[in-house]
């Protein structure tokens, strides 16, 4: 047996021997510009970041976020253009992605919660977190690199790296640790103002002078299209950029393709035992194909809701203004809000996943299966 002390000597050898490996792999720049960032603390292989092009905050997160009301930004939002809700505490919040393109991120503080607000053009991703880690409220920035096409984030707090797509931590004090995802959903600015007309929007007014409303990416989203530096074999399942809406629940992961959502703009069906809706009957403008966005191709606003409600299944069908249950003849629109009859004021519980391309879903989520609508109910 090896003495002790020889053995903990071993180990520290170790240790230091991985510290070297990990900062051989982090060019002289980055070790300067990343002064407090704990590289030999990481759950992925560095090699696998790339460099997006631009620097550290070369991509500048909004700090100070403004706000108008939904009149106001009539004045600048065209009706059909996407943009982020999030609802909480009985309010709603509307992020535009003709804003959310130039920076990425928005750290904010809504209905007393501290949130990050986050858009991946490459990936399609949309992702709310709440910033709270520990009983510590984190800030993020951009770090300028991308893995598997995704925006890795950083919080200023440690320089501790994160993956946007997941949450997780991967370089850094944090490796390892998860960001709690919050539901939102992407709507066009139109059902957002007629569902919360005194509700907020964040405004153009955000301390930098950028061209919003214009797509910097003309074309991207068109199905055919390759990723941006994405190195990973493509799951043939499905089109790299076609729209998935993913469903996560009792540990299994189905997904939507946008394809067979363009006929059915409502799904009835069970996942894992739990019953969900799926509402696609509302359209959006694509924030990533015509030069400007207000005039891209129109595209589903879908989103997922369990269909169960105070122990009562619910079954939905389209109707004029959205959809409309069986049990009760109450309609609904697309946050899964009952805005008339019998259960008007109730609300749905969405389910965890949102809208993302297939590739960079299935690149981290590989296990997910595809929707056959031949085998549904299972």
């Amino acid at each position: 047996m090896m003495p002790r002390p020889l053995a903990a000597a071993f180990l520290l050898a170790g240790a230091l021997l991985a510290a070297a490996a990990a900062q051989a792999q982090i060019a002289a720049e980055d070790l300067k510009a990343w002064p407090r960032t704990d590289f030999s603390k990481r759950s992925i292989d560095l090699a696998e970041i790339r460099h997006g092009g631009p620097p550290k905050d070369g991509i500048p997160a909004i700090d100070r976020p403004h706000f108008v009301t939904a009149s106001a930004a009539r004045a600048w939002l065209a009706p059909q253009e996407p943009v982020i809700v999030l609802r909480l505490g009985g309010r709603a919040r509307a992020y535009p992605l003709q804003i959310l393109m130039y920076h990425e991120i928005v750290n904010d503080t809504f209905a007393g919660s501290p949130v990050a607000v986050t858009f991946c053009p490459l990936c399609n991703a949309s992702i709310v977190f709440d910033r709270r880690l520990d009983g510590r409220t984190l800030d993020f920035g951009t770090t300028g690199r991308l893995r598997k096409s995704d925006l890795v984030m950083y919080d200023r707090q440690t320089e501790s790296w994160w993956q946007q797509f997941t949450g997780e931590g991967i370089v850094g004090v944090h490796t390892g640790r998860q960001l709690r995802m919050l539901p939102s959903e992407v709507a066009s600015f139109a059902e957002f103002a007629a569902a919360y007309p005194v509700d907020e929007v964040l405004s153009q007014r955000t301390g930098h002078s950028r061209p919003y409303g214009r797509n910097p990416y003309r074309g991207y989203d068109r199905v055919g299209q390759n990723p941006f530096l994405f190195d990973d074999p493509v799951d043939k399942r499905l089109p790299a950029m076609e729209r998935v809406l993913a469903i996560t629940l009792g540990g299994r992961t189905r997904l939507h393709p946008f394809a067979q959502l363009e006929g059915r703009p409502v799904i009835n069906e069970s996942l894992a035992g739990t019953p969900y809706v799926v509402f696609a009957r509302s359209r959006v403008r694509s924030a990533l194909d015509a030069e400007r966005i207000a005039e891209g191709r129109v595209i589903p606003a879908a989103s997922a809701f369990r269909r169960d409600l105070g122990g009562r299944m619910l079954d939905f069908a389209p109707s004029e203004d959205g959809a409309v249950d069986a049990q009760t003849g109450s309609l609904w629109n697309a946050f899964g809000e009952a805005f008339a009859g019998p259960l008007q004021g109730r609300r749905l519980e969405a389910v965890p996943g949102g809208v993302h391309f297939a590739f960079a879903w299935l690149a981290f989520r590989p296990d997910s299966e595809i929707y056959d609508p031949a085998q549904a109910g299972r």
